[in-house]
């Protein structure tokens, strides 16, 4: 899951006179110490001093690169060769927002990268203070903690400690989904390139356990998305509950007053999925806080065309390299039709 950032040797200099300098100076600020905490993995391996858990968990993502390029057609550069310890658990905050009666995501534009339906921040003084200016402009805002994002193959991305430690499968798919962003990137199209990316991940981390798991790693996996595909299913008939809501001709107070209704049985069918997971806390802390109408467009824009990528995969033979150049060839085609081609199960 995840925040795209170039930075550019001199950018505040590209940048002068910029309304957005304070941005982009705390984008480089950011990036900059994320390079400088950055350690060649193969000398941590040979340091004696490296913890036994780091240790062990580095080889496996070394391993998980390597199959990467070798069995899934993604890039094969320097990106995850190094490793960096940044002393919190997260890389970078993301800041979601939509308006109170809409679940259309407000937008922000970046050189290079395009628009994107968030707006990525390593300084969280600075996210926090962005949310509160939407907050009182009367949006919904929703600000995430994301634990990796991708520079799209323009420098090499480090390994951080904000994700080595977790369960391998779900390593594995961040670090596809992470160079997925860097084999297909299409300007403008965050639901596209999150989606293409979130299907490279699931089906590449499930070949990896295949090819390279154990039996329990594959079970604790196999559970994982079970719990994530009944998440992603209860917040989509929110999303059409409130969609429905917000279309009708009521007055914007019942309106507010329904939302209220659907996002108190959200928490509650929650509580009861929840008890269906043996008590599972996993997603407890996304219900916690911020649950409105940008968080809920944040699950959208990452999951929302994932079915249509998976039949894709299917519909090139389960062919990694031939996936990647029909998704390639849908990313040309002009946005309507784009989205036009996912809708109908991408179908010549």
């Amino acid at each position: 899951m995840f925040w795209k950032l170039f930075i550019f040797t001199g950018l505040g200099l590209l940048l002068a006179g910029c309304a957005d300098l304070a941005y982009y100076r705390q984008a480089a600020a950011g990036q900059w110490a994320l390079w400088q905490a950055s350690q060649p993995v193969p000398d941590i391996l040979q340091n004696p001093a490296t913890p036994t858990a780091l240790r062990q968990r580095l080889e496996t993502a070394q391993a998980i690169r390597a199959f990467a390029s070798a069995e899934l057609a993604l890039p094969d550069h320097g990106s995850y060769q190094h490793y960096a310890d940044l002393q919190r658990p997260w890389v970078v905050k993301n800041v979601f927002a939509a308006p109170e009666l809409s679940l259309e995501p407000r937008q922000w534009c970046f050189l290079i990268v395009g628009c994107l339906s968030y707006r990525g921040y390593f300084d969280p003084a600075a996210a926090q203070e962005l949310a509160e200016a939407l907050r009182a402009d009367g949006d919904d805002v929703y600000v995430a903690d994301i634990s990796a994002y991708s520079t799209l193959g323009w420098f090499d991305d480090p390994l951080l400690n904000t994700f080595i430690h977790w369960p391998e499968g779900r390593l594995a798919e961040l670090l596809f989904h992470e160079l997925a962003h860097q084999r297909l990137y299409v300007a403008h199209d965050t639901a596209f390139n999150e989606a293409y990316a979130t299907a490279v991940g699931r089906l590449g981390a499930e070949r990896w356990l295949e090819r390279q798991g154990t039996v329990a790693g594959r079970a604790e996996y196999a559970a994982d998305v079970q719990r994530r595909e009944q998440f992603l299913q209860l917040t989509t008939e929110t999303r059409e509950q409130l969609a429905a809501l917000y279309a009708d001709s009521r007055s914007a107070a019942e309106k507010r007053a329904g939302k209220q209704r659907i996002l108190a049985e959200l928490q509650e069918r929650y509580q009861a999925l929840k008890q269906n997971w043996g008590g599972y806390a996993g997603y407890d802390r996304w219900f916690a806080q911020d649950l409105n109408n940008a968080k809920l467009a944040g699950v959208s824009t990452y999951h929302r065309q994932v079915p249509a990528f998976l039949a894709l995969f299917e519909q090139e033979g389960r062919d990694f390299a031939a996936f990647h150049r029909a998704a390639e060839a849908i990313g040309q085609l002009p946005p309507v039709e784009r989205e036009a081609r996912l809708q109908r199960g991408t179908s010549r």
